[in-house]
């Protein structure tokens, strides 16, 4: 489809939310996902000097409550308890959520997800935010756009359902929310949220057949109030600019016009883009981003998601391309040098639009024809524009003050150096690889003073000094004692829950003070006389110091025995 379309008249207020962090996560094992085609998004946007143009938020991430007004809170709480580590040990909640290892499953257990969720998340909930507020008329959060999640279960890569908790967000000032869908994949986790309700209309347009999720039938229109409200649009392989267009514009139109929506939501998925690596469609960028383009005139506000997409480098030409739109702009074809500097993915071309392919379309136009038909019909059944009722509103998401993103800052600037709770010796991803060598040999030189004054268990002193005063009657009786302490304290010190050797009586026989000393101090080896005359003097003094009969001792650590 060629660019000869006006660019889209520029809104009052655009914001765009990116964090770097959020980049960084890996799905693993080869998973298509990725994270990282956002960060190659906004490194695109900067080239062509559209951060001047636009708000730049990060994020706020989401509480764990937060997340629960759509979300069970027993799937909340296994996907906050669960990491690659101790997965063996939640099994059978891996299998009931429909998450899996890494490498074998859609939705793998990997590092730091759950601050990944929340932080996505939060961008979209955000975004509505800013639109209730009317401080923006466009909000784009690309790392968002996550529609297979369900209420307590994980699909297709999706894990928590940012979308929904956006429109739930959204109608709390709003009494009529849309969702559009144009990812190849049908947004089924978001239709089933909202299947019975009339106050959001869900409609999507996907791949169906034998093809995931296998959902979104022509025939499922939503149930009680919901009837009517729930849109599905079922195509085949290979569709492209021109069919898309033939079916899109006149069922969106009749759904405007009927359904009047306060807002719009959008998950814009790249993967039913030309060249896709799971999708099997043939759009191009421009006949992707006229579906965004035909909602935005329409001067109601949006909220665009990202969603699917798996070959990088046509995600990101693709998303920046509908950035520029959405500001009115028309970017040069040639990519700038400064937005693949640090990046570049895209050596096949250098250029922003890419080209489709010359697969067959099997969606004839009698049976896109029949489709259409149908689904304008059913629009045309609708009652009028359905109404809230009065009731209290729930409190709204607060946004949190922070500065703008500096976008040629890693990691943000001020807000990130505000916000990040860094440990000592921590090397960042922008140090030099020769840090962290650096680092550990200057922490190889302070190991000997710290192994003095905390020596390790069971380690033996090269030159112990006496600690604790020795009240033993004979050195003989006691002989047997060190070895039997010190198997005691390393099995304290190991948190052991299983009964101890035996400590001899005399041992016992010390003050409480003593006792105390040698439970907090390091093994009894270090705190007794070395071998020598002061051992051999200790049998004569024992008479003038006679031991009681029977010292208190102290109470034995939980799941620990003593036989005194």
């Amino acid at each position: 489809m060629a660019d000869d379309r006006p660019p889209t008249k520029p809104p009052r207020n655009v914001a765009y939310f990116f964090d770097e962090e959020l980049c960084n996560y890996n799905y693993g094992g080869g998973n298509p996902m990725r994270p990282h085609r956002h960060r190659l998004t906004t490194n695109l946007v900067k080239g062509y000097q559209l951060d001047e143009k636009m708000r730049i938020l990060r994020p706020q991430a989401r509480t764990r409550e937060e997340i629960m007004h759509f979300h069970a809170d027993d799937y909340v709480d296994f996907l906050t308890s669960v990491t690659p580590e101790n997965q063996e040990e939640f099994m059978m909640q891996m299998r009931r959520f429909n998450l899996g290892p890494v490498g074998e499953a859609d939705c793998p257990v990997f590092d730091g997800m759950m601050e990944y969720f929340q932080i996505y998340s939060g961008g979209s909930v955000g975004g509505a935010a800013l639109i209730n507020e009317g401080e923006a008329d466009v909000v784009m959060n690309w790392s968002g756009g996550m529609h297979h999640a369900k209420k307590g279960e994980a699909s297709g890569f999706c894990y928590i359902n940012d979308i929904v908790l956006a429109i739930l967000e959204l109608l709390k000032v709003h009494q009529r929310v849309l969702y559009v869908d144009i990812d190849i994949h049908h947004g089924d986790g978001v239709e089933e949220a909202f299947y019975t309700t009339n106050r959001v209309m869900t409609v999507s347009f996907h791949k169906y057949g034998d093809f995931f999720p296998g959902t979104g039938a022509l025939g499922d229109t939503g149930h009680a109030e919901g009837k009517l409200y729930s849109v599905n649009v079922p195509l085949q392989e290979g569709m492209d600019d021109e069919s898309y267009k033939y079916v899109y514009e006149p069922v969106m139109q009749k759904v405007m016009e009927l359904y009047q929506p306060g807002a719009i939501v959008m998950c814009c998925g790249a993967d039913s883009l030309s060249g896709d690596k799971l999708g099997c469609f043939n759009l191009s960028i421009q006949g992707h981003s006229s579906c965004i383009e035909f909602l935005a005139r329409f001067g109601v506000p949006m909220l665009l998601l990202g969603g699917g997409g798996y070959t990088m480098r046509n995600v990101s030409r693709c998303w920046c391309y509908e950035t520029g739109r959405m500001l009115g702009l028309d970017l040069p074809d040639e990519l700038p040098e400064a937005g693949y500097k640090d990046y570049d993915y895209f050596m096949d071309t250098h250029r922003l639009r890419i080209a489709v392919s010359n697969m067959k379309n099997a969606n004839t136009r009698e049976s896109l024809e029949r489709i259409r038909t149908t689904v304008l019909e059913n629009l045309a059944a609708m009652p009028p524009a359905p109404s809230a009722q009065m009731a209290p509103v729930p409190p709204k998401a607060e946004a949190e003050e922070l500065p703008e993103e500096e976008m040629d800052v890693r990691g943000g600037g001020q807000a990130h150096d505000e916000r990040r709770v860094a440990r000592e010796g921590d090397i960042g991803d922008d140090e030099r690889d020769d840090a962290k060598p650096a680092r550990d040999e200057a922490n190889a030189g302070s190991a000997p003073a710290a192994a003095a004054a905390a020596p390790a268990v069971g380690s033996e002193p090269a030159a112990p000094a006496p600690v604790v005063k020795q009240e033993e009657p004979a050195a003989a009786p006691a002989a047997a004692a060190p070895a039997a302490l010190a198997a005691t304290d390393e099995a304290f010190l190991n948190g052991a829950t299983a009964p101890v050797a035996a400590v001899p009586a005399a041992v016992a026989a010390a003050p409480a003070a003593t006792e105390q000393q040698q439970v907090a101090a390091p093994p009894v080896e270090q705190q007794r006389p070395a071998a020598g005359p002061a051992a051999e003097a200790a049998p004569a003094a024992a008479p003038a110091q006679a031991a009681p009969a029977a010292a208190p001792v102290e109470p034995a650590p939980e799941g620990m025995e003593m036989d005194l």
